[in-house]
């Protein structure tokens, strides 16, 4: 399969996305910091995304956000049970209960060239079927203790190859790592 499926995200210096609620208000803290016009990244990122992935609880957390943060771009929540969307011809939204190698496989036989898998469940699925291809972290300097791993239990060494590390003024740390087959 030649499809990148891709990680961005970031996590607290103990490895966390999210607080065991789901909360982020550490992140929204430490963006607080953040100069204007620094995304890290992300938008060049995201220009080379043709679709979003993402379980069903990121999703209800995005939608929380007050704005939709992905425009136009194709997002596809995963989910068995169907889902309401809200009707807003600028939200590209669709569900999806396929097997991730099913899935990944359409997407590609369709043209995609490149995913961004979100969410640590979802995260998770993806390394699990040895779908991601690379990783992109961007470590935050706080430690929360406890809350959503980023990776979670795993039954098996998932090596990776470091590409890239950068460190910002703000005193985020971003690494690159491709995700050596297994």
């Amino acid at each position: 399969m030649s499809l990148k499926v891709s990680v961005f995200i970031s996590t607290s210096l103990d490895g966390y996305i999210a607080r065991k609620n789901g909360e982020l208000d550490w992140l929204d803290a430490a963006n607080a910091n953040v100069s204007d016009g620094e995304d890290f990244g992300f938008i060049q990122f995201m220009q080379s995304v043709d679709s979003i992935v993402m379980g069903r609880n990121t999703y209800e957390k995005v939608l929380s956000f007050g704005g939709w943060p992905y425009g136009t771009a194709s997002v596809i929540v995963l989910s068995r049970t169907p889902i309401e969307f809200p009707d807003d011809p600028d939200h590209n939204v669709v569900s999806s209960a396929e097997s991730l190698k099913d899935l990944c496989l359409r997407l590609e036989n369709g043209g995609a060239k490149r995913l961004c898998v979100d969410g640590g469940i979802t995260i998770q699925r993806f390394l699990a079927d040895g779908l991601i291809t690379d990783m992109t972290i961007n470590v935050v300097p706080v430690v929360l203790g406890s809350g959503i791993s980023l990776f979670g239990s795993v039954e098996k060494d998932i090596t990776l190859k470091h590409v890239a590390t950068k460190s910002f003024d703000v005193g985020f740390v971003q690494s690159t790592y491709n995700v050596k087959s297994v």
